[in-house]
């Protein structure tokens, strides 16, 4: 089955390495990528809106219809902002986009890249944590086909031009980390070869950890 993909983020690192995977697969048909500004790639299954206010979609509603698949890659670090705005950005925006895809297309698959160490129960100490879990809970209820990525330090695809800039004082750390500490590394390519697999086929679990995600990478 070939899918039709909605990915946000896309002008993000973790957007970009799942958009790069996506355009290279056969599997996925056709892409839409909603930015905030151009994110300067051309394919021709790829097409791009280009929609500042992500709280406002109405004026776009009318193309995000017909898709089976959304990579909902879009988020922002906790750091340097109150807990009142990473809850509005990371919770509200979130579940206001979740809404209108799930009205739209009905039987989506929805992808969810939450991280490691993300907490469903309420319990952490961390607020970032419980943010994220809280998403993760509405997101499982509001579609029926729904996965939470919770990936923990993610190599960069080769190629891609938005990486964080202080990703290179780290890199070096991943052929380490992953071979003493296999359930806390990744790659961005299993990342997104583990949603495009999802979208196909589905997965064993709701809540993605690392293992999980590599697992499903491979098919």
């Amino acid at each position: 089955m070939k899918i039709r993909v909605i990915v946000t983020g896309a002008t993000g690192m973790v957007g970009e390495g799942v958009l790069m995977e996506c355009l290279a697969n056969n599997d996925v048909a056709q892409i839409l990528v909603i930015n905030r500004k151009p994110g300067g790639v051309s394919h021709p299954k790829l097409r791009e809106i280009i929609h500042k206010d992500f709280f406002d979609l109405a004026p776009i509603e009318g193309q995000l219809s017909g898709y089976n698949a959304c990579f909902f890659c879009l988020g922002i670090s906790s750091v340097g902002i109150s807990r009142e705005d990473y809850h509005h950005t990371t919770y509200d925006l979130t579940l206001y986009v979740g809404k209108i895809l799930a009205r739209l297309n009905p039987e989506m698959t929805f992808c969810y890249v939450s991280g490691k160490s993300t907490d469903s129960t309420g319990q952490s100490r961390m607020a970032w944590a419980r943010v994220k879990g809280a998403t993760e809970n509405e997101l499982i209820k509001m579609f029926r086909n729904a996965y939470m990525f919770r990936p923990g330090f993610m190599k960069a695809t080769e190629g891609q031009k938005n990486v964080k800039s202080y990703y290179s004082y780290f890199a070096w750390m991943y052929q380490i980390g992953r071979l003493l500490y296999p359930s806390g590394f990744c790659t961005l390519k299993e990342v997104g070869l583990a949603m495009i697999n999802a979208a196909i086929k589905g997965a064993s679990k709701k809540i993605l950890e690392v293992r999980d995600i590599v697992a499903l990478a491979k098919g």
